[in-house]
């Protein structure tokens, strides 16, 4: 079932709700730049496993509203808040993929956690997305704001390079068509804005005042999330699990997806 919510300021978020009278709730939060769509191999199996599926697409991408502005990490999260609120959910899992990861952990700092017991980051683009000074593990800062100057000036030439960056195995055209259409259907600014979010923000401290179980799941290959971002989360986290996936890049959900739809049900399903 997907409808609407009224976010603040006249912004609606998309949002789809499958098996909605299941016991046990996972939310989903897509990455950069494509929308909740990008869980399809997860909506195929997990609703079917008893789960209640909740997916949102972010401002600015998929079927949700675009307003200018509103892509820092405390709006975005503060939408995610409205969602979780408004619906009335409780002992959930939130997942976070990507950006969804930065955007999943910044809600447990901001907003205490409300609704979720357990969290999962998959890919997540945490503590910094980008290298600095005390941090030598992302991407260069000059490669993102390369990325911006794409979006303004060729959107869909950028989004077909990231596509490449974005799958570790050779996937064929087909899912490389898929994936650009999702990435076609954000507003241009949403998709730069969110880029320049990830030069401005951290969350090094969001990270050590979250205490609810946490499961990190990520792809050694990854050339957008380097693999020591996920092991940097597991250790600022105070009660994580870091599994790597050694056969994925940046979608591990597809590319080892009957080992990460697993590992989430048995996360989500107390069986840890």
């Amino acid at each position: 079932m997907g409808f609407y919510i009224n976010v603040g300021n006249n912004v609606n978020v998309f949002c789809e709700d499958l098996n909605p009278c299941a016991d046990k709730t996972i939310v989903f939060l897509h990455g950069w730049p494509g929308s909740h769509e990008l869980f399809e191999y997860q909506l195929d199996v997990l609703p079917k496993m008893g789960f209640r599926c909740v997916c949102l697409d972010q401002r600015g991408f998929g079927k949700s509203d675009r307003p200018i502005d509103g892509y820092d990490y405390d709006t975005l999260a503060d939408d995610v808040h409205c969602v979780i609120k408004q619906m009335g959910i409780k002992n959930a899992t939130l997942l976070g993929h990507s950006t969804g990861g930065s955007i999943a952990i910044r809600y447990m700092a901001r907003h205490k956690a409300h609704g979720i017991c357990k969290l999962v980051l998959c890919a997540a683009a945490a503590p910094s997305l980008i290298k600095r000074p005390y941090f030598p593990y992302g991407q260069t800062k000059e490669a993102i704001l390369e990325i911006i100057e794409n979006t303004y000036n060729d959107r869909p030439a950028m989004l077909r390079g990231f596509g490449k960056q974005f799958f570790y195995h050779n996937v064929g055209q087909p899912m490389q068509d898929w994936f650009f259409r999702l990435g076609l259907q954000a507003a241009g600014w949403a998709t730069a804005e969110v880029a320049k979010t990830w030069i401005e923000e951290v969350l090094f401290d969001d990270l050590k005042v979250i205490k609810t179980p946490t499961l990190i799941l990520h792809g050694v290959h990854d050339e957008v999330c380097y693999f020591p971002l996920g092991e940097s989360q597991h250790s600022l986290l105070q009660n994580s699990w870091l599994i790597p996936f050694e056969n994925s890049g940046h979608a591990l959900f597809y590319e080892e997806k009957d080992k990460f739809n697993m590992e989430v049900s048995q996360f989500a399903d107390n069986h840890w």
